[in-house]
């Protein structure tokens, strides 16, 4: 069993991908931890496809071709692949909007933790964004919980332990599930900590999700959250008394 997988989808970032992988490669490296770093291609319809090929043949990196499903549900078959064959799960995005040069600040302080998050600092939103963010926090810490500053983070850092019971309850189709991760993190009592990041805009590709669809993406991901949570309450409580988060 390997140290750490790091999971990271992927979607239209031919131009882009590639130098994120070698940054991510450069960085764990140098922190001599024993390492996979599992891409998932979400169905691109760009040159991306083409660029991971050149990476096929990197010892530590492994690329997953899939049908197109969302961000989402390539991150919920990221974390099902992972957990199982590593004592660590990290997931990020692959836009370099929170680069590999912040994960070793998070790498050094696991031990004592079963999550440790990157809340963004110097996040530059919408209106509509922070409202959106500041709607989810208070939805999950509503109807799970508090303990995640930043829930929806796609910067995080878990324990396989206890990861891998929450992900295998969450349905394969769910369009946020890290939200349901964190708020199901808080119910089960894991030691959680927050550690600042700085993000940064994207200098490549395009946001996928713009104008009137993110509003409607959002209210669906916020009513899946809630939804689930009587289900992950039960989760939670079995995964506390396993001992999983001690």
């Amino acid at each position: 069993m390997r140290e750490l997988i790091v999971v990271i989808p992927v979607y239209n970032e031919a131009a882009c991908i590639a130098d994120v992988i070698r940054s991510w490669q450069a960085t764990l490296d140098g922190l001599s931890a024993d390492y996979e770093i599992l891409v998932l291609d979400d169905g691109s319809t760009d040159g991306t496809a083409a660029a991971l090929r050149e990476l096929e043949n990197e010892p530590r990196v492994s690329v997953t071709s899939k049908p197109n499903s969302g961000h989402g549900p390539t991150i919920l078959m990221g974390y099902r692949m992972a957990y199982p064959r590593a004592q660590w799960v990290f997931q990020c995005d692959s836009d370099d909007e929170m680069p590999a040069s912040s994960f070793p600040a998070l790498w050094r302080k696991r031990d004592g933790f079963d999550a440790i998050f990157g809340a963004r600092t110097g996040r530059s939103q919408s209106t509509g964004r922070r409202l959106i963010s500041a709607t989810s926090r208070f939805i999950v810490n509503l109807a799970y919980g508090a303990g995640v500053q930043d829930v929806n983070t796609p910067y995080r850092l878990v324990r396989s332990a206890i990861l891998g019971p929450i992900v295998l309850a969450i349905p394969d189709t769910t369009f946020a599930p890290n939200l349901v991760v964190s708020g199901t993190l808080a119910l089960a009592g894991a030691r959680i900590l927050n550690v600042p990041v700085p993000h940064q805009n994207r200098r490549t590709g395009t946001v996928s999700i713009v104008r009137w669809r993110l509003w409607k993406a959002a209210v669906k991901s916020l009513v899946e959250t809630i939804v689930l949570a009587r289900t992950m309450r039960v989760v939670a409580r079995r995964v506390a008394s396993q001992g999983e988060t001690t």
